[in-house]
């Protein structure tokens, strides 16, 4: 037996692009590299389009994605890393759900990609070519992976589902009068 097989190549290849994106990814919001907004800039936007309190909001993203990404590139923690990361990913996606699929019309297929791509690696493991492998899977074991992935969605589901009613609301505030007085 080899110490690697072309399922170790590609499960290093799938952590290495999509961790090294989601760490970029989360350095614009945590440093404003870039191009990002910072801290500040990304909290003024994510309180804008619904997320609150906008500066954690920002915080909690940047470092789900920074540091998820960071954590799968190296194959470390592989179920919290791609679990929180799914979850970054996920509350990104409903954010640009009413654009439709498709990133060049605002949508939610790039946030939607790297989110599905993380929760694979979360189930999946990160093979052989890994800290997780090379620690003997002491932050990897098998009841981790349902473990993160129910406390994420849990977590996600409750921070979306909020920010949706806090939109839902101000919209319904924002709307015209249907009958004059």
């Amino acid at each position: 037996m080899t110490c690697c097989d072309r399922r170790d190549v590609g499960l290093l290849l799938l952590r290495l692009g999509t961790g090294g994106v989601l760490a970029a990814h989360g350095a614009q919001k945590l440093f404003g590299w870039f191009g990002g907004g910072g801290v500040e800039g990304t909290g003024e936007f994510m309180e804008s389009v619904g997320y609150a309190p906008g500066r954690q909001s920002a915080l909690a993203a940047g470092l789900a994605e920074a540091g998820g990404g960071t954590l799968l590139a190296l194959g470390l923690a592989t179920p919290a890393a791609g679990a929180a990361a799914a979850g970054a990913m996920a509350g990104a996606a409903a954010l640009h759900a009413p654009n439709g699929f498709f990133a060049a019309e605002g949508g939610y297929e790039y946030a939607a990609s790297l989110g599905l791509t993380a929760a694979g690696l979360a189930v999946s493991g990160p093979g052989r070519l890994s800290l997780d492998h090379a620690s003997y899977h002491v932050l990897d074991r098998g009841w981790m992976v349902p473990l993160a992935l129910g406390v994420t969605a849990a977590v996600t589901a409750a921070v979306v589902g909020a920010r949706a009613q806090r939109v839902r609301r101000k919209r319904e505030g924002e709307q015209e009068a249907l009958f004059e007085e």
